[in-house]
């Protein structure tokens, strides 16, 4: 890889854009990278390590308070790094923009641009560079590829700091360990080894489980066998647990059948006794029930013996109402024609009463008679009915023609009156019409001139009210440039008291032992103090903050300001410079003209509606006149046809009424008394009839009882019984005769009768005796079932806990193997007797070859004295494999590294450096790199042993290698006249490129 030119703009220190050209500095072969201390001269290296890789080395990339962009740039100028160089025979260039933030186009405040990088390859067939990609991943993986290493890889490598070798040289195992780790990727060797740890845990937790399980199955066994089992104090884990679990099991199991066994005979023997006690209490029982059977059926026949006399009258009373059904039906007869006796001479009474006096001796014959005679005299009068009704109407008739006189007389008389003022009240109605119109069109010549004058005023309103906010709005934005202006002068003073002290702000940062940031000398014999007035970057920042935010309220009430301005001058536009309380009258009294007019207006439809209705009305009035005419002309005729007719009727109907008042009340009298006569012949007609069948019905009766073996009808009737008396007493005899047979049966059983003569059965006793059997083979039935479950409950245990010992054997070795393996790659184990893991020992073969390749410079730059050997010796309690010692040839001992002085320390660390670089080159696949740099310390060495390191470090131009020495020693720039100066000024750093 050689570096050929770096542009670099708004970057770090460089405020400006600077340009580097490697080509004029690598053709001597070694160029001097100088400057005083801050003036960025390490930001040079970081721009070649952001171009390649995107980022910057790694203890500046995560600098608290660290950013790319330079802040001596201009607000719109962009930082950019662009990089030409050549890798693996291709010629690229890499140009890479961090995101910033920049003003925007429009308007004010600002916004992000995101980060863009661009690969370009130069084909020499063509002339010209083509475009390669624009992807940031893209990018990063295509240099990653050619340069075959990391960006961590090039900052050792490439970029040589002599602080982390001096400090490789004086570190223990562990660190050397990490950086060879991150130098030489020996990852997959330590993921081997946290690989083998995690299957080593993974084995271990499932070898504990599974024991785990098996000690929960062998407690679980134990609380079933009880006291049978006894189980020693076992963990998980133990050797030995798998057999005393078994073996534990096995005696448990046998007690259990044992003990499962004896509970069968119990429960067996148990059995028959409940048996035998059940059998008894049976026959118990049976005793029992016979003896009170018998006792209930000498009670039963007890009680039929007191109740005989009852039952032979019963019987008695049976026989008497059988008899009497016989007669039942004449009773039947008589009842009913002595009903119909009764009904009928009632009913002749009743219709006698409502006759004349002269009637009452008169039998159905003459009573007929008289009825005939009476309906004759009704049909005499119908003809003089229907006069009598003529002369009504025509009464009627003469009414309702004088009601049509007087109806007639009131409608002409107002139809008259009416008609008069009709011209008048018409001629009025026209003129309320015709001012209504006048009123509706002025309305809305009024409707017109309102909207624009409401207009005005309200421009008027707003033409005031933003005349005041215009005022406000000015002293605002005054206020705001004022404050704003305040704020920039006040972050310009921070800025240039922060600079004036930003020595003693980087000193603050200096450890001791530790490189300066700035020169990289580990020393700081006299480092700058912070006074107390120091202004800090976090102040300095903080007035910036306050500077942006006071801007942007600046625009913001410029531009408030300037809306407000252009809607006054709308305002104005519309309402011009008439006064507000002017218009507002003007547009008061509009309204209310327009109000009367609209008010006048709305009488018009009404005024139409009225002046219609009084037409239709003068047209009906007239028509009724007419009509009333009409008919006043024809009632005069009919009036005297009236008067003929009733005068003939009168004289017809006198005869016809005789002494009463009117023919239709003598027709009514005598219709009335020929009803009555006709009623009364019936009822005697039907007494005479109900009086024979009564006589008939008596004597049929008497014949009946006298045959029935009663001695009267009334005896025979008294006999009877009613349905509900005759099933009552059927039923009481029909109980009767079933309960003395049953009784009697009872009495008659064998069995039943041998019962009686026995003792009284004892069945409590007999109960007693039964439940005590019965519960003591309760009991021993439940111990039989807590015998069984207990043996199939530690069968079942005992094959899963054999089960789980046969899965037990592969875990166990499984994990005994990953132990020793995880064991030895960790450097734990005891056959690992340096104590070294699998990493160290691949590192400790990239040290070996470090060391040879560091020796071959380190002899010519100690001019033959030192050695850099590999030790795989522990040192204290800590692990071996990467030890780092140095033979002095002139006392033939060899020591540790960390006895070299300053000045040989830093030839040893350059010349380990160098073969480093070497070593991981061949490790990337043997990539040249024609350029390196080497970042100070030589400000250590003497006359001497400079001179022997600047000739080690010309050889490597004999691989055609460029390497770039930076550092402030001044006796460098006398040897080295290739050089490349960095100049610090109070607008930025910038570049001088010198050669000689």
């Amino acid at each position: 890889m050689r570096l050929h030119r770096l542009r670099l703009t708004a970057f770090g220190p460089f405020g400006g854009a600077q340009s580097v050209d490697f080509d004029e500095l690598s053709a001597a072969g070694l160029f001097l990278l100088h400057g005083p201390t801050g003036a960025g001269k390490t930001s040079v290296l970081d721009a070649v390590c952001y171009a390649l890789y995107g980022a910057v080395p790694g203890a500046r990339q995560n600098g608290q308070g660290q950013t790319l962009r330079s802040d001596h740039a201009a607000p719109a100028t962009r930082t950019e790094v662009t990089l030409e160089l050549t890798v693996a025979g291709r010629r690229l260039e890499v140009t890479r923009q961090p995101p910033w933030e920049r003003p925007k186009k429009r308007g004010t405040g600002t916004t992000v641009e995101k980060a863009q990088s661009w690969l370009r390859e130069y084909d020499a067939g063509a002339g010209a560079w083509k475009d390669l990609s624009r992807s940031h991943q893209e990018i990063g993986e295509e240099i990653g590829q050619l340069l075959g290493m990391s960006r961590e890889q090039f900052c050792q490598v490439v970029l040589l700091p002599q602080g982390d070798f001096a400090r490789f040289l004086r570190a223990d195992a562990e660190a050397r360990g990490r950086l060879l780790g991150r130098l030489f990727d020996t990852r997959r060797f330590a993921d081997v080894e946290k690989r083998l740890a995690e299957r080593r845990r993974t084995a271990e937790a499932r070898v504990r489980e599974a024991d785990a399980a098996l000690l929960a199955d062998a407690h679980r066994m134990q609380q079933a066998a009880g006291d049978a089992m006894e189980l020693p104090e076992l963990t998980p884990g133990e050797p030995g647990l798998a057999e005393a679990v078994l073996s534990a099991a096995a005696v448990a199991r046998s007690t259990a059948r044992e003990q499962l066994t004896i509970a069968r005979h119990g429960r067996l023997a148990a059995g028959s006794a409940q048996a035998a006690a059940d059998r008894d209490l049976s026959d118990v029982r049976e005793l029992a029930r016979l003896q009170r059977r018998f006792e209930e059926a000498r009670e039963r026949a007890a009680v039929l013996e007191e109740r005989a006399g009852e039952h032979r009258e019963a019987q008695a009373r049976m026989e008497r109402a059988r008899k009497a059904e016989a007669v039942a039906p004449a009773l039947e007869l008589r009842e009913s024609a002595d009903a119909e006796h009764r009904a009928a001479a009632d009913a002749e009474a009743r219709a006698r009463a409502l006759l004349p006096e002269r009637f009452a001796d008169d039998g159905a014959a003459g009573l007929a008679a008289a009825a005939r005679r009476a309906a004759e005299e009704l049909g005499g009068l119908e003809s003089a009915r229907r006069g009598e009704r003529r002369l009504a109407e025509l009464a009627a008739e003469r009414v309702d023609l004088d009601r049509q006189e007087r109806a007639d007389d009131d409608v002409l008389t107002e139809t008259e009156g009416w008609l008069a003022d009709w011209d008048a009240t018409r001629a009025e109605l026209q003129r309320r019409i015709d001012s209504a119109q006048e009123a509706a069109a002025h309305a809305e010549q009024l409707a017109v001139r309102r909207e624009p004058a409401g207009r005005r005023l309200d421009a008027a309103r707003q033409r005031d009210r933003l005349a005041r906010d215009t005022e406000e709005a000015r002293r605002r934005a005054l206020a705001a440039a004022d404050r704003a202006l305040q704020a920039r002068t006040h972050w310009l003073d921070l800025k240039e008291q922060r600079l004036d002290g930003i020595a003693a702000e980087l000193a603050a940062t200096l450890e001791d032992g530790a490189p300066c940031a700035v020169c990289g000398a580990t020393e700081h014999p006299a480092p700058a103090r912070k006074d107390a007035g120091h202004i800090d970057r976090e102040a300095e920042e903080q007035a910036l903050a306050a500077l942006q935010s006071a801007e942007q309220r600046r625009a913001d009430a410029e531009r408030d300001l300037g809306a407000v301005r252009e809607a006054l001058a709308g305002a104005v536009a519309e309402a011009g410079d008439t006064p507000t309380e002017q218009l507002a009258a003007e547009a008061e009294e509009l309204d209310l003209e327009h109000a009367r007019a609209r008010r006048d207006a709305s009488a018009l439809h009404p005024a139409r509606e009225e002046l219609r209705r009084a037409e239709l009305e003068h047209q009906r009035r007239t028509a009724a006149q007419r009509e009333a005419q009409v008919r006043a002309a024809s009632r005069v005729g009919h009036r005297d046809r009236l008067e003929r007719e009733r005068a003939s009727l009168e004289e017809e109907l006198t005869q016809a009424r005789g002494g009463a008042q009117s023919v239709a009340a003598r027709i009514g009298h005598l219709e009335r008394q020929a009803a009555l006569l006709t009623e009364a012949a019936d009822a005697v007609r039907a007494a005479e009839d109900a009086a024979a069948r009564l006589k008939t019905a008596d004597g049929r009766l008497d014949q009946a009882a006298f045959k029935a073996g009663f001695d009267t009808p009334r005896a025979a009737a008294d006999a009877l019984l009613d349905d509900a008396a005759h099933r009552e007493l059927q039923r009481r005899l029909d109980a009767r005769q079933t309960e003395e047979t049953t009784v009697r049966a009872v009495l008659a059983e064998p069995e039943t009768a041998a019962a009686a003569q026995r003792p009284p059965a004892d069945l409590a006793a007999a109960r007693e005796a039964a439940d005590r059997a019965a519960d003591r083979l309760r009991r021993a039935a439940s111990a039989e079932d807590a015998a069984a479950r207990r043996c199939e409950e530690l069968d079942r245990l005992s094959a899963r806990a054999a089960d789980g010992v046969r899965r037990l054997g592969p875990l166990r070795e499984e994990y005994d193997r990953v132990a020793r393996m995880a064991g030895l790659t960790a450097g734990t184990s005891a056959d690992n007797e340096r104590k070294m893991r699998l990493e160290s020992y691949v590192l400790a073969a990239r040290l070996e070859q470090v060391a040879a390749a560091a020796t071959a410079r380190l002899q010519r730059m100690s001019s033959g004295r030192y050695t850099l050997v590999h030790s795989d010796d522990r040192t204290g309690r800590g692990r071996s494999g990467l030890g780092l010692h140095v033979v002095d040839a002139w006392t033939g001992r060899e020591r540790d590294t960390a006895t070299l002085s300053g000045g040989e320390t830093f030839f040893a660390s350059l010349a380990l450096a160098l073969g480093l670089a070497d070593v991981v080159t061949d490790e990337a696949g043997g990539v040249r790199l024609d350029t390196l740099f080497i970042d100070e310390g030589f400000g250590s060495l003497d006359d001497q042993t400079l001179d022997e390191v600047l000739d080690v470090l010309d050889s490597l131009r004999e691989r055609d290698r460029s390497v770039g020495i930076v550092s402030h020693v001044a006796d460098l720039r006398r040897r080295i006249h290739a050089r490349l100066e960095v100049v610090k000024d109070r607008t930025g750093s910038s570049v001088r490129q010198r050669v000689h």
